[in-house]
């Protein structure tokens, strides 16, 4: 792949610039976080409501795919307009998907344009990790992190020798699952290579439509990750991490298309996709004192739109370089500092002509972190300088105060803020329309929580949490365009309780939000009020058996609250059998009671209707872990 050039030139530098790294290792235990601050530390120190999912909770929980796995964590919510393959769109404490930041091994994958992620594409065996902060954690990402962050670790190797693996899977709508993969190494040097191809038939995802509609729309998903580190000596370590995911997804289009006549024509329509990137680091130990790492990666989102019966091509590409640097200073047993910088540059091409085709964005920011034993502070600025829009500042500080041993209460300051997208910005006019507005300013906010962590028992953790967010200056679209007209105030709760009890294991998340359009007091579309997750499993020896309750209240799919989507709950339910040290076999059935809900409306012809998504569906695996 051509972007590999970007970033090997970084494991070329000199010894001495170097250092050894313990994140690999860290990347499979469940009780650290490294997205809060960049750096390994315990979930506990972390200011950031957060949420882990570790390789062993993804092979446990059994996800067809990452929004499948997100819509656990309380205050998230994945709407996707069709089932597997469509657009999803996140809302993370009820704000929208552009607001939200998503990261594969540190480097952005949204697409500059429409701002999305694409993060249905990410194919679920080739990930590690995943870690979802709720929250603003602009100070430390910038851009894009008001609601929160949600990264993704591709798969590592963290054990000498060499660890083969095979995955094969079949189910419902023909369905089918394939991975194989490779990791190993040693002491100093430790590799991983994968790649899996999956696909699907589908399902119709429109009801009365146009004939051209009313045929399954199929899924195809080819994923190949890499990962390589190697350790120099005891205090330098360098290395590199690459995912790409590319595919075809068929969609319907219920809402015609016209021809010069304004004659309705038909069309089967299909995406081919791209997402893809690339990361290398060097990690280096200066002194006992102060740690340092630096980041070079290179990022593509890519798609072009084509019509199986028409000539019509659309194509939006973005191509992003990153550059990071970040120094982690410990300044005496109660004292510690992050300094850092960032810079990328985002590049878009395709079949749309933009008054502007690229935009660089450099920014400095610093965090202090005390702890003493009856209070800690962590306290931080960040300072953005963009080609487009000029300057912005980001604060943050939260104020931790141990009531016991057992109990923390923290209280939190954040402010946050997203640059306009290239559509926002730059889409060209048609026909006198104002499509963009270069003049446009980045949307803030400002967010106030209070936490209370508590280690109930040995068995049994509660995690909870009272927020609110002031957003100003949002992008609205209107007759004269995008303009900063319009503001949001998002009142939530939420909580996680996790607990072990005569050796069921049992994770249970609740959110309540109220996010209110403050100017007309409507509330935000497709955010429901009410949330709820239940995973209940039990490990009997070889046999393993689990279940799954989501329960999501209704919410509105237009800014007027006209277009009621009805509430729903899903159940499902997993086994596994570890036939022997080296077979597994799993089995899964999601939307067990065959539950027919929407997460999604579109007009045809004047009428309403619902996108469907997927019914009752049935999954089985086998994974084959010879050992050599």
């Amino acid at each position: 792949m051509k972007y590999l050039r970007v970033a090997l030139p970084l494991l070329l530098l000199p010894a001495p610039l170097l250092l050894a790294d313990t994140r690999d290792a860290a990347l499979k235990l469940s009780d650290v976080v490294i997205s809060a601050n960049r750096q390994v530390q315990a979930r506990n120190d972390s200011s950031a409501a957060n949420t882990v999912f570790t390789r062993d909770d993804i092979d446990r929980l059994q996800p067809g795919s990452v929004s499948e796995l997100l819509n656990r964590v309380p205050g998230v919510q994945v709407s996707q307009a069709g089932g597997r393959g469509s657009l999803a769109s996140i809302y993370i404490r009820g704000t929208k998907s552009a607001q939200s930041l998503v990261l594969v091994d540190g480097q952005r994958i949204g697409n500059s344009t429409s701002g999305d992620s694409n993060l249905q594409h990410l194919n679920i065996q080739q990930i590690e990790r995943v870690e979802v902060l709720r929250g603003s954690r602009s100070v430390i990402y910038g851009s894009d992190a008001i609601g929160g962050v949600i990264q993704i670790f591709t798969r590592r190797s963290s054990e000498s020798g060499l660890q083969p693996r095979l995955h094969m899977g079949f189910g419902s709508n023909q369905s089918w699952e394939r991975s194989l993969g490779l990791s190993g190494g040693n002491e100093q040097t430790r590799f991983n290579l994968g790649a899996s191809l999956d696909d699907s038939n589908g399902i119709d995802r429109t009801h009365t439509s146009y004939p051209s509609d009313g045929d399954r729309d199929t899924y195809r998903n080819q994923s190949v990750s890499f990962s390589l580190s190697h350790a120099f000596n005891d205090d330098i370590e360098a290395g590199l991490n690459v995912l790409d995911n590319r595919g075809k997804s068929e969609f319907d289009n219920p809402f015609g298309r016209y021809d010069a006549n304004y004659q309705v024509f038909q069309q089967k329509p299909y995406s081919k996709f791209t997402v893809s990137g690339v990361s290398s680091y060097v990690d280096a130990r200066m002194n006992e004192a102060w740690t340092s790492r630096i980041e070079l990666g290179h990022s593509e989102n890519r798609e072009e739109t084509l019509d199986k019966l028409s000539d019509d091509r659309s194509v939006f590409n973005t191509y992003r370089n990153s550059l990071s640097w970040q120094n982690d200073l410990v300044l005496n047993p109660q004292n510690s500092l992050i300094l850092g910088g960032d810079w990328y540059e985002d590049q878009i091409n395709g079949s749309t002509a933009f008054a502007e085709d690229s935009r660089w964005n450099r920014a400095a920011f610093i965090q202090h972190r005390f702890e003493g034993q009856l209070f800690s502070t962590e306290l931080g600025l960040r300072r953005d300088q963009n080609q487009q829009f000029g300057g912005q500042n980001s604060w943050s500080g939260t104020l931790t105060v141990p009531l016991n041993p057992d109990n923390d209460l923290l209280l939190s300051y954040s402010e946050g803020f997203r640059a306009p997208t290239f559509n926002d910005l730059y889409y060209p006019n048609d026909n006198g329309f104002k499509n963009s507005n270069p003049d446009l300013k980045p949307e803030t906010s400002k967010s106030y929580e209070v936490q209370w962590r508590s280690q109930l028992s040995d068995t049994t953790r509660l995690e909870a949490s009272l927020y609110r967010t002031d957003i100003k200056d949002a992008i609205v679209f209107g007759s004269d365009g995008p303009q900063n007209v319009a503001s949001a105030r998002i009142n939530g709760f939420e909580a996680a309780l996790k607990q072990e009890l005569l050796g069921w294991q049992s994770s249970l998340g609740l959110a309540l939000i109220d996010p209110r359009d403050r100017d007309n007091g409507y509330t935000l579309t497709r955010r429901a009020r009410r949330t709820l997750s239940l995973d209940l499993d039990r490990q009997f020896d070889q046999f393993g058996v689990g279940a799954s309750w989501q329960a999501v209240s209704s919410s509105y799919d237009d800014p007027k609250n006209q277009q009621r989507l009805g509430g729903y709950g899903l159940l499902g339910l997993r086994g596994s059998w570890a036939v022997n040290p080296e077979i597994k076999l799993d089995i899964k059935l999601d939307n067990l009671l065959d539950k027919n809900y929407s997460r999604a409306l579109y007009q045809h012809q004047g009428k309403q209707y619902a996108y469907r998504e997927e019914g009752r569906a049935l999954m089985f695996g086998v994974t084959w872990t010879p050992r050599l």
